[in-house]
């Protein structure tokens, strides 16, 4: 009997790319030096810390919540924000200076379910070359958790990701991990994060508006759930790593 694509994929091993995993990224590194090095010189020697304040901010923000379409727009930039790897905690906590906590909470898992049932689909479509030229190194032991874990591995690899965001999605979506594992391991999975970047974004709009009334000890409290629930899942994946690699 000829092996699956899953099978397949599970029994090549990563070791074209071990080789590549050690060495530096030094170029992207500089790049990444050369970009915070503008921002800060165009912050310190030219008017743009005069022109991004905390009274602009707040306005742009009510100006985006009184567009009428402004909900549906933000809940689809999820998907192409995806796909392009831009920062999706830099986009919810932009929706929640916009929205409020708790209708940016909302517009941000709408926006990251869609985005994550389209990533998965895509997944079901494309060509395996084309999956493995998407997911890289990162293919064979993502496939193998997510076909032998479902739900609990999507969970995981939601709250610790094992990949971009997109390329999860694809791979679930390649090796046909059920729909309702992956859906509800993504919200369960993103929840976390969605709910502590809405924290900091109802922080963040309370410190535009008047420092003296943001709460520390929320702020607190939230970092250290978090990094408690990153700690007990980052001890769970090496735990299955280490069970699948004997």
């Amino acid at each position: 009997m000829p092996p699956t694509h899953t099978s397949t994929w599970a029994k090549r091993g990563p070791a074209k790319g071990k080789a590549g995993k050690r060495r530096p990224a030094w170029g992207k590194i500089l790049i990444f030096a050369l970009i915070f090095a503008a921002l800060a010189a165009a912050w310190r020697f030219t008017p743009l810390s005069e022109f991004i304040t905390g009274e602009n901010i707040s306005a742009w923000a009510r100006a985006v919540r009184d567009y009428p379409w402004a909900p549906v727009i933000v809940i689809l930039a999820y998907t192409p924000t995806a796909f392009l790897m831009f920062p999706r905690p830099v986009l919810t906590l932009f929706t929640v200076i916009a929205f409020g906590p708790w209708l940016g909470f909302v517009y941000g898992m709408v926006g990251v379910v869609i985005s994550a049932l389209v990533t998965y689909y895509a997944g079901r479509v494309l060509k395996r070359d084309t999956v493995k030229r998407v997911a890289g190194d990162n293919l064979n032991h993502a496939a193998k958790t997510v076909r032998d874990h479902g739900l609990l591995a999507m969970i995981a690899m939601r709250i610790v990701p094992a990949a971009p965001f997109a390329v999860e999605g694809i791979i679930a979506g390649a090796v046909r991990i059920k729909l309702w594992h992956y859906t509800l391991g993504t919200v369960l999975g993103m929840a976390p994060g969605m709910l502590a970047t809405s924290v900091f974004g109802a922080q963040l709009t309370a410190a535009l508006e008047d420092p003296s009334t943001i709460n520390w000890w929320i702020i607190a409290a939230v970092v250290a759930v978090f990094v408690a629930m990153t700690y007990v899942v980052k001890r769970w994946l090496a735990a299955r790593h280490g069970h699948a690699s004997r």
